[in-house]
């Protein structure tokens, strides 16, 4: 059965050529732009990608729901731009669509990197990623994860398996992202109450989550770091939500 890849993309040159060298032995690459302002869509004509348009939104999700509907094959994978399939895990999706009775969706791994290192504390950071396209939808908000109307499992979490994702962000850019997502958050739970003891128990908690419980010890200075980061967002969510209710 085919499979049809769908990648949603803004100003995403500087890691598109790679994502789509990984996917092009799919049926159909289907590239969903936001208008980008880089070479983004010159790369993906040489790569001889379907290219639909999306108006500008910020996140991806929107656009995730036009990229799966456009799609002309049951099975879908959704890919960002700045992620890297392997074989082993294309072999494995397409063993699943000739399955019996296979899922209505699955998760797969992922590997994420920060400061040049692979972040343990992060993996296997399951995507419900490959999905027939009649039984899902992406809720319109940062970080969402996409309704499925069926069964979803997992794929094997051993690292040929996984997606890699290419962005090994800087602190800078973290900073930065921190400040964008966290307004997309205060959206999504704009009506949820947490006191003071709430933001300091729910702020150490995801750093202690992320540097001892999911083993962030093991990547050094960078695992140290990257709990904070996540400690961070935590903090920022909530005192950005109090600000929003006065």
């Amino acid at each position: 059965m085919q499979i049809s890849v769908v990648i949603h993309t803004f100003n995403s040159a500087k890691t598109l050529e790679q994502t789509l060298i990984s996917v092009k032995d799919f049926d159909e690459i289907i590239v969903c732009d936001m208008y980008s302002e880089d070479d983004t869509l010159s790369i993906a004509k040489k790569h001889n990608c379907q290219i639909i348009m999306h108006e500008r939104c910020g996140i991806a999700e929107p656009a995730r729901n036009t990229a799966i509907q456009s799609a002309s094959h049951e099975w879908v994978l959704v890919v960002d731009s700045d992620e890297v399939v392997s074989n082993d895990l294309k072999d494995i999706l397409y063993s699943i669509t000739n399955r019996e009775n296979p899922a209505d969706a699955y998760s797969i791994p992922r590997k994420n990197f920060f400061m040049g290192r692979f972040m343990h504390a992060s993996y296997p950071d399951y995507q419900i990623r490959f999905l027939k396209k009649i039984n899902v939808f992406w809720p319109p908000f940062v970080n969402s994860r996409p309704k499925i109307d069926g069964r979803i499992e997992k794929i094997s979490s051993d690292y040929q398996y996984a997606l890699t994702h290419l962005d090994d962000p800087t602190i800078s850019s973290l900073f930065s992202k921190i400040n964008i997502y966290t307004e997309k958050e205060v959206i999504k739970r704009q009506k949820e109450n947490t006191g003071i003891l709430g933001l300091i128990f729910q702020s150490f908690f995801r750093f202690f989550s992320y540097y001892v419980l999911k083993g962030g010890f093991r990547d050094g200075k960078a695992g140290f770091v990257y709990a904070g980061f996540n400690a961070i967002y935590k903090f920022t969510t909530i005192v950005k939500i109090w600000e929003k209710s006065g």
